[in-house]
């Protein structure tokens, strides 16, 4: 049999030693312990305080950097970045020389990371040179941090536990820097056999092609696919800290929802669509080419073998997932726009040159709207951009929700018509509602403040009544 190789994620990474003591280890005996490649995500909450925070926005040291006026902001936010590093690893290395490794490796990178943050602010105090030209290698560079410092300490604590662990860095810290990914991976993996040895590789990698630019913070899952497709693995596999579920559980109630088990990549792709990210759309592309199936399990229940995600279409049709998301509506209306091309691909022009992301679109013969996610100061700019070439057009932005219910076969349920009954029994009023000939997604636009309630309701009606019913009828 081949290897595995497996990601966890920052979250699940904050509990190491209960991981430790698991999935890692666990009852494994020597014979059953190596044939496993483990990409691990930084430390929760560090790539926040690297970059800037995910959900919130609040400045990391890479914001504080392209935006500081006076040149020295970003020194005390690298200063917690240190102070946040050591505390994580604090609490898990439990002896008291690899506290002191960690420490020292904390140390370098940070100062090396800094003397490089100076020596480029001295560099673009010459009119010569534009920090704006360097910001994405310098996001790149910080955002390695964080994957080198919790491989390094994951690799501590594995061989004081008798393992025989590798710390497999592809940061690229100090080497060549113009590699393909595909280089920087065989490069690295070159002489480590992981049925000898357990290899803990980094989540980023530093290539020519810039995985942040590519990618932004998906980059530990691209790295992840590529790792699989390259070594030939027989299976990779996601650990997160929850399993693959029909809703949130902590939502819709634990005893409500129900593990997957096995879905296909075309759930997946409209999983990603709505934020609730099961692999990233193009690390799925990988290993559907290279034939790795892929797995997402519980990372605390490594007895259960969470959800297999392959190509197979469902046996029979089925709801599988109801999730939501907030967003904004961006509506063009125009009079004059029934009969005339352009409008439509000139709003995508400009909504792509300022980087908003579109969930969906709906249109008719005056007005197309816009379903984004993306702030409302990102859409004044686009609005600004879209009145001075349409100046007769109507343009508004309304914040909404997204409640969507996705199968891999969702024909002949009425997914639609019992969805906007299961919705208005609740008291709420759905916008708008779309299902493509695909069958594989509805949609609801709500009020944000009805998007809550709606999951509870919809998942109520197209899973567990129709579970219910479908265990009665047997």
């Amino acid at each position: 049999m081949s290897h595995t190789v497996e990601k966890i994620g920052g979250t699940s990474m904050s509990r190491l030693a209960e991981l430790r003591d698991t999935l890692i280890i666990g009852d494994r005996d020597a014979a059953n312990m190596y044939g496993r490649i483990f990409v691990v995500s930084a430390f929760g909450g560090i790539t926040n305080l690297l970059l800037d925070h995910k959900k919130t926005g609040e400045p990391g040291v890479f914001s504080a950097f392209a935006n500081d006026d006076n040149g020295h902001g970003w020194h005390d936010r690298l200063d917690l970045v240190q102070a946040a590093m050591i505390d994580a690893h604090t609490g898990l290395l439990d002896n008291s020389a690899d506290s002191e490794r960690a420490d020292a490796f904390v140390r370098d990178r940070v100062l090396g990371a800094r003397n490089c943050l100076i020596d480029l602010q001295r560099l673009c105090s010459y009119g010569h040179f534009r920090l704006s030209e360097h910001m994405a290698q310098t996001r790149e560079l910080l955002s390695g941090l964080g994957e080198a410092h919790s491989a390094f300490v994951t690799t501590l604590m594995l061989l004081r536990a008798g393992v025989n662990a590798r710390f497999v860095d592809l940061t690229g810290w100090r080497d060549e820097g113009d590699v393909s990914l595909d280089e920087r991976i065989t490069g690295a993996m070159e002489g480590v056999d992981p049925m000898r040895e357990m290899p803990i590789v980094t989540g980023y990698a530093q290539c020519a092609e810039g995985l942040m630019g590519e990618y932004d913070r998906g980059y530990s899952e691209v790295t992840f696919s590529r790792l699989a497709a390259l070594t030939g693995a027989r299976e990779a596999i996601i650990h997160k800290e929850y399993h693959l579920s029909s809703a949130d559980p902590l939502l819709v109630g634990a005893d409500s929802v129900r593990k997957l088990g096995r879905t296909n990549y075309d759930v997946a792709d409209q999983l990603s669509n709505m934020g609730m990210e099961a692999i990233h759309p193009k690390a799925a592309k990988t290993m559907r080419q290279a034939d790795v199936p892929l797995r997402v399990t519980n990372a605390f229940e490594p007895q259960d073998p969470g959800t297999l995600i392959d190509d197979q279409p469902a046996e029979t049709p089925a709801v599988e997932v109801v999730t939501g998301l907030d967003l904004v509506a961006f509506e063009v209306f125009e009079q004059d726009m029934v009969g005339v091309k352009g409008y439509d691909a000139a709003i995508l022009e400009v909504l792509t040159r300022h980087n908003v992301r579109i969930v969906s679109k709906v249109s008719n013969a005056n007005t197309i709207t816009h379903y984004v996610d993306a702030s409302l100061k990102a859409l004044r700019r686009v609005e600004k951009d879209l009145a001075a070439r349409y100046p007769a057009a109507d343009i508004s932005s309304r914040t909404v929700s997204m409640a969507a219910v996705i199968g891999r076969d969702l024909a002949g349920l009425s997914v639609l018509t019992r969805g906007l009954q299961a919705i208005a029994e609740a008291g709420l009023s759905a916008i708008g509602a779309s299902q493509g000939p695909r069958n594989v997604d509805v949609q609801f636009i709500l009020d944000r403040a009805d998007l809550k309630q709606a999951i509870v309701a919809l998942h109520g009606a197209l899973v567990v009544q129709t579970r219910t019913g479908l265990m009665k009828a047997a």
